[in-house]
């Protein structure tokens, strides 16, 4: 084997296991996600709680979810464990953002698995790339990595069309660039931590191939 490959062989497999690990151990999250009710989960999605101070969600993510402001990620079928996760996470700080973990705090367990199970069944607006001087490029990264730079393939763990594993590794084809950029340079810079996997391998990621491969994922159907 080509020595270059080596470091790339070797997160893969870590990350791949820490997935393997976590698909097991989050059973119980998956299913308990899975058994929110979409139905008040759509009504408070629209309509949110005025006395409890909850603005909804529409305003930000859009209409059943496809959110048509580029910096606001798509949460139309995302995996129900996964946002039940990202939800908690904003509630404990462990994600860091002022205006969702606010908001976060303010919902109770039950509605957030009733918010994640009707966003995850919605159907996700496409996405497209944009830039063709970088799509190739961005494709590369994706589907092989970086392999002098210990980058494993995205597609190891999102997937070959960006589908995800439940509550660990997000549902990303299709997702806005701006957002996906913003994501993959705060696991750079540290801002974001929640995902040890996911911070290794954006620090390995330079400005520029941060947005080939945000450019690649937002094609992806």
């Amino acid at each position: 084997m080509n020595r270059a490959f080596l470091p790339v062989v070797k997160s893969m497999l870590v990350a791949m296991l820490a997935a393997s690990s976590v698909a097991i151990v989050t059973i119980g999250t998956a299913q308990a996600a899975a058994a929110g009710d979409p139905a008040k989960g759509a009504t408070l999605y629209a309509t949110g709680d005025a006395a409890r101070a909850i603005p909804p969600c529409v305003s930000c993510h859009g209409p059943d979810g496809n959110s048509v402001i580029t910096q606001n990620p798509k949460l139309a079928a995302q995996h129900a464990a996964y946002i039940v996760k990202q939800l908690a996470n904003f509630k404990s700080g462990e994600r860091n953002n002022p205006v969702m973990g606010m908001f976060a705090k303010a919902l109770t367990e039950e509605e957030a698995r009733n918010v994640a199970a009707y966003l995850s069944a919605q159907s996700q607006a496409p996405g497209a790339a944009k830039n063709k001087d970088t799509l190739d490029f961005g494709k590369k990264i994706y589907r092989a990595g970086i392999a002098e730079k210990g980058v494993p393939a995205c597609a190891g763990c999102h997937g070959p069309a960006g589908a995800g594993i439940p509550a660990k590794f997000a549902r990303i084809g299709g997702q806005h660039q701006d957002y996906t950029i913003a994501q993959l340079t705060n696991f750079n810079n540290g801002t974001r931590n929640n995902n040890p996997i996911m911070t290794t391998v954006a620090k390995r990621l330079s400005p520029e191939e941060i947005q080939a491969v945000a450019d690649y994922v937002a094609g992806l159907k």
